[in-house]
């Protein structure tokens, strides 16, 4: 709900936009660096750190709100994402492929997100009471003490890799040197890479969420709730990943179809059309893990980390794009249009990922 507290602050939905692009920045020049480290370094030391970052960001939010605060504690929120873009993804796919599980990783990728997005819905659901009884400077505590929780369940992640095999690069400049090899060479990779940037769309559309639900004209209390319906919608395509993967471009097409009119519906102030926008985020939830399946299919080892930072890389580019253009838009259009516009990237990225016709 923090895109509240900055209003509530005095932002202007101009700089709201600001700080997501300062989180995006942030991210965007710690991405690579950070994937190349986790091919050198203990990667579960490396995701016991980066929750611990962010709960210092939300700690700044929760007692020093200000725009400078703000924007500081984006910073050490993107410096902890970047620690784990790409470190996480890297761990669990080399732990499966050492099990002969590689197979697994779409649908285990998409539960695991499930059962995140299931914490979140549990925490929106929570808001209402906790913002009603403490406002909003207790649930920015409650959001510090759950990255101590996290940093707390990264330890017991399991980490075979005690060192780097022989024919793996053992500097930064070596393992950088490799990511970018595999990346020049590898067609398949690149388009991986491209599809899954774009696919970030909606994600960068999340964070104004709460801005397209109190667009509907509910009252501020019931905002919560219609945030909740569309992490209930995320929840279920995380899910459902690793199944129905011949429907992939008829079902991103049906994603941009309810993306675009829930948003409509919405800025019609009819609450109700909030429904389509969850199917809108389930669908894209339940596309996202296969791409990333696909992708880690063609990474190899030695710079699996690294690569797949590059993929945040330009996750990072796409929500810079996305937060400029609703920052510019915001000047003449509301939420509704704005989150119509967003369904178009999913049409191209379903001609993008179609199958070929078998002559």
């Amino acid at each position: 709900m923090y895109a509240l507290l900055f209003a509530g602050t005095g932002l202007s939905p101009a700089q709201i936009s600001s700080l997501f692009v300062i989180w995006s920045v942030t991210g965007f020049v710690l991405e690579i660096p950070s994937g190349v480290w986790a091919d050198l370094v203990s990667r579960r030391a490396l995701l016991t750190a980066a929750p611990l970052l962010t709960g210092a960001g939300y700690a700044l939010w929760t007692f020093l709100p200000s725009y400078w605060s703000f924007a500081l504690g984006f910073v050490l929120w993107g410096a902890g994402g970047s620690l784990r873009s790409g470190t996480l993804q890297a761990l669990v796919y080399e732990e499966l492929g050492r099990h002969g599980g590689t197979d697994r990783y779409p649908v285990l990728a998409g539960r695991s997100a499930a059962v995140g997005t299931t914490a979140i819905t549990a925490a929106t659901a929570l808001a209402a009471p906790v913002l009603a009884a403490g406002g909003l400077r207790a649930a920015g505590l409650a959001s510090v003490l759950v990255t101590l929780l996290c940093a707390a369940v990264a330890l017991t992640f399991p980490e075979s890799r005690r060192r780097r095999e022989s024919t793996h690069p053992t500097s930064p400049v070596a393992v950088l040197r490799e990511g970018l090899a595999q990346l020049r060479e590898g067609p398949a990779i690149r388009r991986a890479i491209t599809v899954l940037s774009v696919m970030s769309v909606i994600g960068a559309m999340e964070e104004y969420l709460p801005l397209l639900a109190q667009a509907t004209g509910v009252p501020a209390g019931a905002v919560p709730l219609l945030v909740l319906l569309v992490s209930i919608g995320g929840m279920a395509g995380g899910w459902f990943a690793g199944r129905g993967q011949g429907v992939l471009a008829p079902a991103l097409v049906l994603a941009a179809v309810c993306l675009a009119a829930g948003a409509a519906g919405a800025a019609a102030r009819h609450p109700a059309a909030v429904t389509l926008v969850a199917v809108a985020f389930g669908l894209v939830q339940w596309a996202s893990a296969t791409l990333d399946a696909r992708l880690q299919d063609e990474i190899s080892d030695g710079a699996r980390a690294t690569v797949t930072s590059m993929a945040g890389v330009g996750v990072e580019i796409v929500c810079l794009a996305v937060y400029g253009g609703y920052a510019a838009g915001s000047v003449w259009a509301g939420p509704g249009p704005l989150f119509a516009v967003a369904a178009v990237p999913y049409l191209v990225i379903a001609f993008a990922v179609r199958r070929p016709k078998r002559r």
